[in-house]
């Protein structure tokens, strides 16, 4: 399989599928960069190779025409400033105009494509539409880790029209890398730490990891849903009514499953909403009427600590509380430091999830967990065992050659078999 370590770059045009949804604030500026800086190495690895790069991404959310927010104009700035070269923008991602200028490319020269999502054809997946984004390139790179669950036009359809010619990114490359050594590769105990509000959003998640993992810690909003299964007192807590029986399902598959499950046993409520409300801790089962459950407890996080400290390999998707008010961020701080003190000590982390990866920010731990990913609802669709198009789109001709190596050497020892016995 082509990758783009192996693939010679010279004098080709290659059409990158990257993931440039990013913030943009009331002067029309980038706020926030990550994403972009992620797409940098595979870039500078082509363009360093003798190639030219067509860029192509969407942004935000708009309904199939122009609108000026959601213009990728805006990143070019930023995105020249990353790269130290001056990147070209073509006012839509196909016509006449956007080939003239994808005609006079150099090796070394940059394009940015306008938003993909100004054509409703790229969200449907047309055909036609991906085909005259194909057109314009020698080689399409997938990216986009983001967005590798939706069968779109340029993350997916698109690589149909290179049979010889497809391969993924770094950013990609690296996502698959992390989330395969977890999934199938995991050296012991292995311990899955689950938060954030639902545990109808976690459902697949947590049923695909209770045959992998040794342990799994549940936190957040979702840890109430658990404690009123079992006849616990929550007050005004977050709660799914609906979702009670699955919550002792679940329970007692991880106990079949020989699976340590762990739920707080303590926590911080809270009379309201707010910074500012009024706080004590109580045992996570004897929460007040009027009371919710906004953290977890001191007792909690000490445990909860030592289980992740004596983890190989850690799996960390949501929050333990609202640690966006700071009356209530103890118990997802801790354990953010926690998994990066253990990181350090030899364990391999992966952190993945929007409230997750802010967390692992705004606490400045990136460079000390093992993998962030930057594709929260395509990493948790891997986990749960789905097949992601995007990724599906690039494998498909490494599964169809394993296949047809599988049986040239069936063959060859039959044939070996044969000979032998003559």
């Amino acid at each position: 399989m082509k990758t783009i370590d192996n693939y010679d770059f010279t004098g080709k045009k290659a059409i990158i599928r990257v993931d440039f949804n990013v913030p943009i604030n009331e002067k029309l500026e980038v706020g926030d960069d990550t994403r972009i800086k992620a797409a940098l190495p595979t870039i500078k690895k082509i363009l360093s190779s003798g190639g030219a790069t067509i860029l192509m991404s969407h942004l935000g959310r708009p309904k199939g025409e122009y609108e000026e927010k959601f213009s990728l104009k805006n990143i070019v700035p930023r995105l020249s400033e990353l790269l130290e070269t001056e990147v070209k923008f073509a006012k839509d991602c196909i016509g006449e105009e956007t080939s003239k200028i994808v005609n006079e490319l150099k090796p070394g020269d940059v394009l940015l494509l306008e938003n993909l999502r100004f054509h409703k054809e790229e969200k449907s997946g047309e055909e036609t539409f991906a085909k005259k984004l194909a057109d314009l390139a020698d080689v399409y790179v997938n990216d986009a880790f983001g967005t590798a669950h939706r069968a779109h036009a340029s993350t997916t359809i698109i690589a149909k029209f290179f049979p010889e010619e497809k391969m993924f990114g770094y950013l990609i490359g690296n996502e698959l890398k992390s989330m395969d050594k977890v999934l199938h590769r995991p050296e012991k105990p292995f311990t899955a730490i689950m938060g954030g509000a639902k545990v109808s959003d976690k459902i697949q998640v947590i049923e695909n990891l209770l045959d992998k993992v040794d342990n799994l810690i549940i936190g957040g909003g979702m840890t109430y849903t658990f404690i009123k299964a079992r006849g616990g007192k929550i007050g005004a807590s977050l709660v799914e009514e609906d979702k009670l029986e699955m919550a002792n399902d679940l329970i007692k598959k991880a106990e079949a499953k020989n699976v340590k499950l762990y739920l707080p046993v303590d926590n911080v409520i809270a009379d309201k909403f707010e910074n500012d409300a009024k706080t004590e801790e109580t045992p996570v089962d004897e929460i007040p009427d009027g009371w919710m459950g906004l953290d977890i407890g001191q007792k909690t996080i000490e445990g909860f600590s030592e289980i992740i400290k004596h983890s190989k390999t850690i799996l960390w998707n949501g929050p333990m509380g609202v640690f966006e008010m700071s009356s209530f961020q103890k118990g997802t701080e801790t354990i953010a430091k926690v998994i990066a003190e253990t990181t350090e000590n030899g364990a391999f982390s992966l952190i993945g999830g929007g409230d997750s990866v802010a967390a692992i920010n705004k606490y400045n731990l990136k460079d000390k967990v093992s993998y962030v990913s930057t594709g929260g609802g395509a990493m948790l669709e891997y986990i749960e065992g789905k097949e992601l198009p995007g990724v599906n789109a690039i494998r498909e001709d490494l599964t169809i050659e394993r296949r047809n190596e599988g049986e040239k050497n069936e063959e060859g020892k039959k044939l070996r078999n044969k000979n032998h016995v003559l």
